[in-house]
């Protein structure tokens, strides 16, 4: 994890306050649930398997874990979790060393983040080492503190990782504004208590109390989110 900073106070006339932003990291952040599907499907067709896109809308934004063991078990693949798990991040790296495109939006709305000094977490249901190698790309500058997969017992759809980035910034999770683009990590978000707002990658994701759904984050900026704690816009 890196440095936590303090909490700016993002009070408004309301009375209420923007205490932190937690960021989902790929599929939101950056363009690599393609990567993903893509190591997927070329481990797969090693072992003999192909893989259809019904498989891709099951694992899309799930932990490692939990989309490695479907695969095996829907496939019936002759391999154990821990070797697929292990061919599989090896894959990704491949991919994400060769570069890694950001989504539209993310550079300026992280750029306005830390002008205002927001005080703002990456939290992803990918392993430390793969982060670690994605934030060459996004600047690992832009976050206070960054929670991964295999730093919690339960990742994402549990709420353990919001939880724990919020408390690392000092923040109440209701008063935290979660992005994300996947069922799994909306759940995962929404168990912590926080406000959400949806930017679908893959699947299509429905607005609810407390989530609000957007298509892509050029459409989301700091009073957007502040918006958000308030129950607006």
């Amino acid at each position: 994890m890196t440095s936590i900073i303090p909490a700016l106070d993002t009070r408004t006339a309301e009375g209420s306050a923007l205490q932190a932003v937690l960021l989902d990291m790929d599929g939101t952040l950056v363009d690599t649930e393609g990567f993903w599907w893509d190591a997927e499907v070329e481990i797969f067709a090693e072992l003999g398997h192909e893989l259809g896109e019904e498989h891709r809308e099951v694992v899309v934004g799930g932990p490692m874990t939990r989309s490695a063991s479907y695969l095996i078990h829907a496939t019936g693949a002759d391999i154990t979790l821990p070797a697929l798990s292990s061919l599989l991040n090896a894959r990704f790296e491949e991919l994400v060393d060769r570069g890694v495109p950001l989504m539209p939006g993310a550079a300026r709305l992280l750029t306005e983040l830390a002008a205002h000094e927001v005080p703002t977490a990456l939290v992803s249901a990918s392993h430390r080492r793969i982060i670690d190698r994605v934030l060459k790309s996004i600047g690992p500058d832009h976050f206070a503190l960054t929670v991964a997969g295999d730093e919690v017992a339960r990742t994402k759809p549990h709420p353990d990782p919001y939880l724990l980035a919020a408390v690392g910034l000092g923040a109440e999770p209701a008063r935290c504004a979660v992005v994300e683009d996947t069922a799994t990590g909306v759940a995962a978000a929404e168990a912590a208590g926080c406000r959400v707002v949806a930017v679908p990658s893959v699947v299509p994701i429905e607005p609810a109390e407390g989530r609000l759904v957007v298509g892509s984050l050029e459409e989301v900026d700091l009073a957007f989110l502040r918006g958000l704690i308030n129950g607006m816009p």
